[in-house]
Order: structure tokens, then C-alpha cells, then sequence
């Protein structure tokens, strides 16, 4: 009987975790590591071109977010995805998203459900990106 039990509670617990999307997400929500939230926000992202390649913005972004101590808590290079927090005090989710463009320069894409964040992480950024990218 105790090993129904046991049964019975694993699968309600993974029905639980589960719950309307997938498997993978809901793991990533538990962790605190979803970027879910802010791949629906990039809709209303705030984005601009750069005269420079993806690689090379990749790599100024994040120097510029290190030298403000945010905390990257999600790296993909094969996505040309950074999803970070504010500071380590302040949680708030920031996504940055780089995207080739047909001109061969680079957008930024940076979205949040925070319009603050959103604009406080663009204000850093952007200001990196045009000192180093558009001075050509």
C-alpha cells in the first residue's frame, strides 16, 4: 500500500510541476530561471542598430553589465540571449536579445515586464554600444 502512495504523490507532484506548459519551463520557473516572461515582453522591447557584429556586441554588453554588477543568470550565445537581474538585490528580469540585421550591423533588443528596468538596463548599454561600435 505505502508504495501506491508513493506512486500516487510522485505523480501529482509531477502534475503538479508540469502544469500547462512544458516540462523544461516549468523546471526553469522553479529554479528562477525562466526567460518565458521576457520572451513575451520583447514585443515592447526598446531596441536599436549597431554598427558592429553580433560577437563583438555580445561581448560589450556584457563588460558594460559587469562594470554595473548585474547578475547574468542566463546565457545562451546560440540563441544571441542574455537574461539578467538588476543587481543581486534587485530581482527584476531583464532580457537582451542580439539579432543580425540585413545591413550586417546588429540589434539590441532589450525587454523586461519592468518599464524602468527595461530602461535603466538600455541607458547602460546603448551608451557602451555607441562609444564603441558607431565611433568607425
Amino acid at each position: 500500500m505505502r508504495n501506491l502512495e508513493r506512486k500516487i504523490t510522485y505523480f501529482v507532484l509531477f502534475v503538479y510541476i508540469c502544469g500547462c506548459s512544458s516540462f523544461k519551463e516549468s523546471c526553469r520557473g522553479f529554479l528562477g530561471v525562466s526567460t518565458k516572461v521576457l520572451e513575451d515582453e520583447r514585443k515592447n522591447a526598446v531596441s536599436e542598430e549597431f554598427d558592429c557584429l553580433r560577437p563583438q556586441c555580445y561581448e560589450l554588453v556584457k563588460k558594460a553589465l559587469s562594470d554595473h554588477q548585474t547578475y547574468i543568470y542566463y546565457e545562451d550565445k546560440s540563441k544571441n540571449t542574455l537574461a539578467l537581474y538588476v543587481s543581486e538585490e534587485d530581482t527584476t528580469p531583464v532580457g537582451i536579445f542580439f539579432k543580425d540585421t540585413a545591413r550586417g550591423k546588429t540589434q539590441v533588443e532589450i525587454s523586461s515586464p519592468s518599464t524602468y528596468a527595461k530602461e535603466l538596463i538600455a541607458k547602460i548599454i546603448f551608451a557602451d554600444l555607441k562609444k564603441y561600435c558607431n565611433s568607425r
